[in-house]
């Protein structure tokens, strides 16, 4: 879906995700860091064109790229599955290039899209998710302060091919003031 959300917080800028950023973005990928993700490792720009192209077309999806205060592009990253009448949202289809992993960049943009569901979209629900293999992943969600709330086996289909299990996660209204605390607290210690 193309939109024009824009979001920015201590230099890091989320911006409608475009073709023009398929060239950085591809430049971030190898087989290792894209392992578990939910679509196949793209081997060329013009995958990752078409990659953003699906973006383009799904309904209720708001890609975004990640843009560092240099300008650079340092991943990519999305609200999606927006279902108006339970407010409900999802963030994912995340991805950083491996200089940004454990820094602020995460946790930023984290803050930035729960701010916009929370308190712009008036959301009831945020759900992440992660393959259940994917320690680095699901670490990074429960260090946000998501709930576990299970796994729901053979969700999907890996990368590579095989059944895969997907980990859950949410943050409801009432858990948003302690989980914006800690992102806040994070960021500026």
């Amino acid at each position: 879906m193309r939109h024009d959300v824009r979001l920015e917080r201590n230099g890091i800028r989320l911006v409608p995700l475009g073709d023009e950023h398929s060239d950085a973005l591809f430049a971030l990928v190898d087989d290792e860091m894209w392992a578990n993700m939910g679509s196949m490792v793209p081997r060329s720009v013009s995958d990752m064109r078409s990659w953003v192209a699906t973006s383009h077309v799904t309904e209720g999806r708001w890609s975004f790229a990640v843009i560092g205060p240099d300008g650079q592009v340092r991943g990519s990253t999305s609200l999606y599955e927006w279902e108006d009448r339970v407010r409900r949202v999802e963030i994912g289809y995340t991805f950083y290039g491996r200089a940004w992993w454990g820094g602020t960049t995460n946790p930023t943009c984290k803050l930035l899209m729960l701010q916009q569901a929370f308190d712009v979209w008036d959301a009831r629900r945020v759900a992440l998710r992660a393959d259940a293999r994917n320690a680095r992943s699901i670490g990074a969600i429960r260090r946000l302060g998501a709930v576990p709330e299970g796994v729901l086996r053979h969700h999907r289909i890996g990368t590579d091919g095989e059944p895969a299990d997907t980990a859950y996660f949410s943050i409801l209204p009432d858990e948003w003031p302690a989980v914006r605390s800690g992102l806040l607290a994070r960021l500026e210690g």
